[in-house]
């Protein structure tokens, strides 16, 4: 009876292990998809940006002020596209060492929630897997990061 229930118990782990070990290169192009995202960014990547967001993409967070948090601000996929080619005509880069953290938070087949963690705040985003490919659907965002 012992020997059954340690036997069951290692087959369970050795399917664990097994079903992790299949996910983790989708996991590592979920984490991809969205380093993309904040590298354009960071670096006023038009390019990366469209290999990341969806023409659908619906972006909206909010910017803390000195009296709270504002009225939500929205960015479409085109406004994606023109915040970062405004980044790389006036220069403004962030710093070298800005934050630029992933977490991916949960994974099914077509679909995944990630965190980003970024100059200007934390991101919460959600992907979808169109012809093999992920794309950032969703954003919502707050910042600027809290000390």
């Amino acid at each position: 009876m012992k020997n059954s229930i340690l036997t069951i118990f290692f087959l369970q782990l050795m399917l664990i292990f097994h079903v992790n070990a299949q996910n983790a290169p989708e996991k590592e192009a979920v984490r991809q998809t969205c380093m993309k995202y904040i590298e354009g960014f960071y670096e006023g990547d038009e390019s990366k940006l469209r290999e990341a967001l969806a023409e659908s993409l619906n972006k909206f967070g909010f910017w803390k002020q000195d009296d709270g948090f504002g009225d939500p601000i929205y960015m479409s996929y085109e406004g994606a596209l023109d915040y970062a080619k405004n980044v790389r005509e006036k220069k403004e880069y962030p710093p070298a060492d800005a934050p630029r953290e992933v977490e991916v938070m949960d994974m099914k087949e077509h679909i995944a929630a990630a965190k980003v963690t970024a100059w200007w705040g934390e991101d919460y985003i959600l992907l979808s897997k169109k012809s093999g490919k992920w794309m950032i659907e969703q954003v919502i965002w707050e910042g600027p990061l809290t000390k």
